[in-house]
């Protein structure tokens, strides 16, 4: 079964697109028994914008059909009768090698899990497997940056933390889900690191920051003393010149300047010397 792909332009980007990926596989149930594919789905993304650039998923029939259970205790789960008339993985090889082969591999525990089935897969079918330039796994990189306080960091816990939804167990579904919880961490984590003492109850000003006051709820204002036209404060700026206000008596002296630049720039001379001259009226 395969579902339609899309395509969006990422050419102001050179860098390596990401292909975010999952398989299913069965659960071995007795000695000796092995893991088969039986779904495979990916999505490519710039890596730039996120944006999808193209998505591929697929049931995959295994060599050993039963394997597969007859009947399953997730919702959405694969069975021996959602597989039973889907294309072998040799038929969809072409399409997952080419997904694959040159990018950066991303998705949650694929270090562990979802590498070692696409070369077992390839390996079953004579054919070298498809190699990364790069390795992202979510599960790694969000237990070291976002901490555990998801709990178990699984997909299923992470999902529900941020209220995502139930995990499907289905290829595609998961790989969606897998960049929405990505984004959500990062959202989190962007605000922590830009608002710390606020998030955490200790605010104390940022200059670059602006929130309400806890006092009154609203924001905070200027002294209403301070005329609506006095100068920002060297303080208040701190790396920007201040430049002073001219007294109203040199008023006509500034206006003579002026006029006198203006002719000196007469003639068409270049934008640097009139900038060259312009600098006198601001000693």
């Amino acid at each position: 079964m395969d579902y339609p792909s899309t395509s969006s332009s990422c050419k102001e980007s050179t860098s390596t697109e990401i292909v975010f990926f999952d398989i299913e596989t069965n659960v071995p149930n007795r000695v000796g028994q092995r893991f088969w594919v039986l779904e495979f789905g990916a999505i490519v993304v710039c890596p730039r914008k996120l944006v999808e650039l193209d998505n591929y998923s697929s049931l995959i029939r295994p060599a050993d059909l039963s394997a597969v259970p007859s009947r399953s205790g997730r919702c959405d789960g694969i069975t021996k009768d959602v597989v039973a008339n889907a294309p072998t993985f040799e038929q969809v090889a072409d399409k997952i090698f080419s997904i694959l082969n040159g990018r950066i591999w991303a998705g949650h525990n694929i270090q562990r899990f979802d590498c070692a089935r696409i070369k077992e897969a390839f390996s079953d079918i004579g054919r070298p497997a498809p190699t990364p330039v790069g390795i992202i796994d979510s599960l790694g990189v969000l237990t070291e940056k976002f901490g555990r306080r998801a709990g178990n960091m699984k997909m299923a816990s992470l999902a529900t933390y941020f209220k995502l939804g139930q995990q499907k167990h289905r290829s595609l579904e998961d790989v969606r889900m897998n960049l929405e919880v990505l984004k959500n961490c990062a959202t989190v984590l962007f605000l922590e690191a830009t608002l710390p003492s606020v998030l955490d109850g200790n605010w104390r000003g940022s200059p670059t920051v602006t929130t309400r006051s806890r006092s009154n709820g609203k924001l905070p204002c200027r002294d209403e003393t301070t005329s609506r036209k006095s100068p920002p404060t060297t303080a208040s700026i701190g790396y920007q010149r201040a430049v002073p206000y001219t007294p109203r008596g040199s008023l006509g002296k500034v206006t003579e300047r002026v006029k006198n630049l203006l002719c000196r720039a007469q003639g068409n001379q270049p934008l640097s010397n009139i900038l060259k001259h312009s600098h006198s009226l601001l000693r």
